[in-house]
């Protein structure tokens, strides 16, 4: 109540501290939340000074080395924080969204289905990346859903990548899926942008589908706004004759 203002005066200093205690004393799936939510703030700045090595050590205590009865929440965001560029050690991501994927976790799903294709942390292992991300798509993991996507383009499935294609360019309530999945709505903006750049390259060449030029150029800005950094490195790709 004290961090989102509910009835009361916003006040997020007072929030960490209470969560802090709740931490201490707790004995149960409280103290876990307690910490998962403690890592946010330190990784988010939130009423403390932002320290990316104290939200590291928070989640670690809230994902407790896997036990599926901690927050899944924090194990998914170990593989996500070692997965990012600052913090990066892929086996460690690895092991994390291993944990989180067998406690249940949808992102982390989708995520390993990632790492088995392009053999991220892991040795590459087609068989396990389709099981993962099939799976974590039937679920309703969007970033899943636009790795199928591309998968199948590069596959030269055309029919079946610009179907997939079009259906994901067609979400838009991006906060909707979050609460729906528990997927990030950053991951979930960075799946449209993929099939939206997947399915204007169909309808620019005519793969998969007739070819429309001006449509095209459409989804091609949409990709441009959805996320700038991954429509930039497809089209890189195609530069480089990558896809």
């Amino acid at each position: 109540m004290y961090y989102d203002g509910l009835v009361t005066t916003a006040d997020q200093s007072k929030a960490v501290d209470y969560m802090k205690r709740v931490a201490e004393w707790d004995e149960g799936c409280l103290r876990y939340t307690a910490l998962y939510n403690l890592g946010r703030v330190y990784l988010e700045g939130f009423g403390v000074q932002a320290s990316k090595s104290e939200a590291e050590r928070y989640w670690l205590m809230a994902a407790n080395d896997g036990n599926p009865n901690a927050s899944v929440q924090a194990q998914c965001s170990l593989g996500m924080f070692y997965s990012n560029h600052e913090t990066q050690d892929l086996k460690q991501a690895y092991f994390w969204h291993s944990e989180a994927c067998g406690n249940g976790s949808l992102e982390s799903q989708g995520a390993l289905g990632v790492m088995y294709l392009y053999g991220y942390g892991v040795c590459k292992d087609l068989q396990a990346a389709l099981y993962c991300l099939k799976e974590a798509a039937e679920r309703g993991n969007v970033y899943a859903q636009s790795h199928l996507t591309a998968y199948y383009y590069r596959q030269k499935l055309y029919s079946r990548a610009a179907a997939l294609a079009k259906r994901i360019c067609g979400y838009e309530d991006i906060n909707g899926i979050a609460k729906c999945t528990g997927c990030l709505p950053e991951y979930i903006s960075k799946g449209i942008a993929i099939a939206c750049f997947y399915y204007a390259r169909c309808l620019q060449l005519g793969r998969g589908l007739p070819q429309n030029r001006e449509k095209a150029e459409h989804f091609y800005q949409k990709a441009a706004l959805m996320n700038p950094e991954v429509c930039k490195k497809l089209q890189m790709d195609i530069t480089y004759g990558r896809v």
